[in-house]
């Protein structure tokens, strides 16, 4: 493989990237004209992920709690609804299709995962199976337009923000999730954060090269939050280096300690109340762990 020519920062194509360090074998750089985090090259066929095999019957279920916080985010939605038409891209678990079905809206995905879209369709789905670009929807179709921790994994995040623009009505909306490359974890441990993991996560945006993204896209209406920080992953490094001097492996499963102290955060009014306070505080801070993307034409 030829890794001489380094790709360009994937959010504002600035080609003078910074080398922060190795991970996975892959070199991590950070750019230096908006500070997102990428891979100096994009994965082979061969080191790319296997999203056939990445679903079970286990990370096709979620928390209770989880269906909770998604019910919430979706009755926000409401707002948007003209067409009652919302698309979920990259639905893995469907939990976003199925609440919004149950909300009356007419909910679709796309997914590049089989086994994914055989449980969708299962459900009763309209679902694609597929990059998004190629399942041909019509101009300004859908009110809403969903994408959950989807744009870190994209060889071409600009060419789905595109079609995103494309396919939504003026005046709909963008929502997406994606981790931040300013949050705390990073900031405090650097590349062995959990989430820098290539070939799975191929970049980490920036607020201001997220910014640029959606403005080439068109969207002028752009809000931007920070929310969440995992304290087990600044633990995990420690943990892992005495671990290390005592010959001791030592796994750490970021999906399942999100997990758990979330749904520790859900058990109560006061710490439901606690959590706010800690999201709008690292929000203001502009630090928290999570890019939350709201965006409109």
């Amino acid at each position: 493989m030829n890794q001489e020519v380094k790709r360009p920062c994937p959010a504002c194509k600035n080609s003078n990237g910074k080398g922060v360090g190795i991970k996975n074998s892959f070199e991590i750089l950070v750019c230096r004209n908006c500070e997102t985090l990428y891979t100096s090259h994009l994965p082979s066929s061969d080191e790319s992920e296997n999203y056939d095999e990445y679903y079970s019957d286990e990370n096709l279920t979620v928390p209770e709690f989880v269906n909770k916080r998604i019910e919430e985010i979706v009755g926000d939605f409401s707002k948007f609804r003209q067409t009652n038409r919302l698309l979920d891209i990259g639905f893995g678990s469907g939990t976003i299709m199925e609440v919004a079905s149950k909300q009356n809206w007419d909910a679709f995905g796309t997914e590049v995962s089989k086994p994914a879209i055989d449980k969708a369709k299962q459900l009763g789905f309209e679902v694609f199976h597929g990059e998004l670009s190629e399942a041909e929807y019509p101009d300004n179709y859908f009110d809403v337009v969903a994408a959950s921790e989807i744009l870190e994994h994209l060889h071409e995040p600009q060419v789905l923000l595109n079609e995103v623009a494309r396919i939504l009505r003026p005046g709909g909306l963008f929502w997406a999730t994606t981790p931040f490359a300013k949050g705390l974890s990073y900031r405090l441990v650097g590349i062995e954060w959990s989430v820098v993991s290539p070939p799975e996560h191929i970049q980490l945006f920036s607020r201001k090269g997220m910014y640029e993204m959606l403005s080439k896209s068109g969207f002028s209406l752009v809000e931007l939050k920070t929310y969440g920080f995992n304290p087990m992953e600044v633990m995990n490094k420690y943990k892992s280096k005495f671990s290390q001097k005592r010959g001791v492996s030592s796994e750490f499963n970021r999906l399942e300690t999100g997990y758990q102290l979330n749904e520790s955060l859900s058990k109560s009014r006061a710490r439901q109340k606690l959590k706010d306070v800690l999201n709008d505080t690292l929000n203001t801070l502009n630090i928290g762990d999570s890019l939350k993307i709201f965006a409109k034409l």
